[in-house]
């Protein structure tokens, strides 16, 4: 299904369970994802829950933002959907990028969301390194000469494909595959430190975190279990970032023994 919130369309499915008064529960995947990365642990929560998927805008099916957006417009238009499709309360699965609209939403709207299970969650800034910060100060050097390049029509072409190569060299896979109005919607993304929304997040909060993450390493999940006043900590040994793939099974059975109550 599509629908048109805030200048932007979105695609998301609806998969309903046949138990009367199914809890609903809403997955958000993680950047460069969609929502077909859920298809297997959809497979083994319908029996007890209601489900919404769907693509972040500028991925999947959905649309592309007329203009770069931050954590907070993807946070509106989440919430905006579900107003859409009238839920007035939903438990939460979300992964890596998927986690930082979580954490926004569940600060903002308290009301909204009940429960959260976040795994391999984004959201808080790595400590920069003096290599990482030599790195950085070399890329604005770079960009902006080239940017002057640009100004000059007969090397235009030149300009562009030195960007193109400065890229290939400094910038994340994330970034580099992504079109010019999506880079700066990641860089504003990655800019944004959600570490101060924790100590207001209401909802009960179950982290599961692969221990080999290096996406999303496991000392953040570890900050989040301590910041946010009801959450803990599960670690899957040897998990990825993709932890929760890796042992799909494993982390259906513990989101649901942990959304307790409501799906008995």
């Amino acid at each position: 299904m599509q629908a048109t919130l805030n200048g932007c369309s979105i695609f998301y499915e609806v998969t309903r369970c046949n138990r009367p008064n199914a809890p609903c529960v809403l997955l958000l995947h993680g950047w460069g994802c969609d929502h077909a990365i859920f298809r297997n642990l959809t497979d083994l929560l319908s029996d007890r829950f209601t489900l919404i998927t769907l693509d972040f805008p500028g991925h999947g099916q959905s649309g592309e933002p007329a203009t770069p957006w931050d954590v907070t417009e993807y946070m509106q238009q989440i919430y905006a959907l579900l107003q859409h499709i009238g839920v007035s309360e939903i438990n939460v699965i979300a992964h890596s990028f998927g986690g930082r609209v979580a954490l926004m939403l569940a600060a903002r709207h308290p009301e909204m969301v009940r429960k959260m299970v976040l795994t391999g969650a984004a959201g808080l800034k790595k400590p920069e390194t003096a290599e990482g910060q030599k790195r950085a100060a070399k890329y604005k050097r770079y960009t902006a000469f080239l940017n002057r390049m640009k100004r000059n029509p007969a090397l235009v072409d030149m300009a562009e494909k030195l960007q193109a190569a400065l890229r290939n060299r400094y910038g994340s896979p994330d970034y580099i595959k992504l079109n010019e109005n999506m880079r700066k919607s990641f860089v504003r993304i990655i800019s944004q430190d959600l570490r101060p929304l924790l100590p207001s997040i209401q909802a009960s909060t179950l982290l599961i975190w692969g221990d080999a993450d290096t996406e999303t390493p496991i000392w953040m999940g570890q900050t989040m279990e301590k910041e946010i006043p009801d959450a803990g900590l599960v670690v899957f040994e040897g998990g990825t970032h993709f932890a929760f793939l890796e042992q799909g099974p494993r982390f259906a059975l513990i989101t649901k023994q942990f959304f307790g109550e409501e799906s008995a």
